[in-house]
């Protein structure tokens, strides 16, 4: 197909067993149907993308520019972009489903929103060692130790790793096989795991470091 990705949601994990008996951990992802929204081109905006949305949503929930945006297609909650092989096979209005861009043995890129930990300290946010167990050290074991020299520069440098918030930002997994493919349910099963909660968010393309399986 001529788009490289897709819009979904995760729906959770299953064991899927292979014909010589392997069994793989995949997560489920239920992607697409995704109506094309906006075709970008070159001369007019000076790159060539196709923009899709995803997620059907109470017209009360956008504003009229979005559902002015959007047209026939309704009211849409997520829109994203992605290249494509041919654009002069799409059209504004054409729905891509999962079983027309992805099927078993790709390789692809999934992008979500990772969980958020709220505030975390240095040990389980940056995988710190800790302090010493021994000698005295009573009040040290997850403690994230020295921040800084004292005169020099006589201060904390920017960036030094230190307690936080953590999670809760665009993480991706990358070159993911495909292993199953269910075109009737709109489910695309990958081999690993992937950013974000059930049924969060997540944007599934064509993967770049691998190649594509074809028959």
């Amino acid at each position: 197909m001529a788009v490289l990705g897709l819009l979904g949601k995760k729906r959770g994990m299953v064991q899927v067993i292979e014909d010589d008996g392997r069994v793989v951990g995949c997560t489920v992802l239920e992607v697409g149907p995704c109506p094309i929204t906006q075709i970008r081109t070159a001369e007019r905006d000076g790159y060539a993308a196709v923009q899709v949305g995803f997620g059907p949503t109470p017209e009360w929930k956008v504003s009229k520019a979005e559902r002015g945006h959007t047209g026939s297609n309704g009211a849409l909650k997520h829109l994203a972009e992605f290249p494509a092989d041919d654009y002069d096979a799409l059209s504004v209005g054409q729905t891509l489903t999962a079983g027309e861009v992805f099927q078993a043995g790709d390789r692809v890129d999934v992008q979500g929103i990772g969980k958020g930990k709220g505030f975390q300290g240095g040990v389980k946010r940056h995988h710190f060692a800790g302090g010493p167990r021994t000698h005295g050290q009573s009040d040290r074991h997850r403690a994230p130790g020295s921040i800084g020299a004292g005169s020099t520069p006589g201060r904390v440098l920017k960036g030094t790793r230190m307690a936080g918030r953590m999670g809760g930002k665009a993480a991706s997994s990358v070159n993911l096989e495909v292993v199953r493919v269910q075109p009737e349910r709109g489910l695309v099963f990958v081999n690993g795991s992937v950013p974000g909660a059930t049924d969060g968010l997540i944007r599934i393309r064509q993967s770049k470091r691998g190649p594509r399986s074809r028959s």
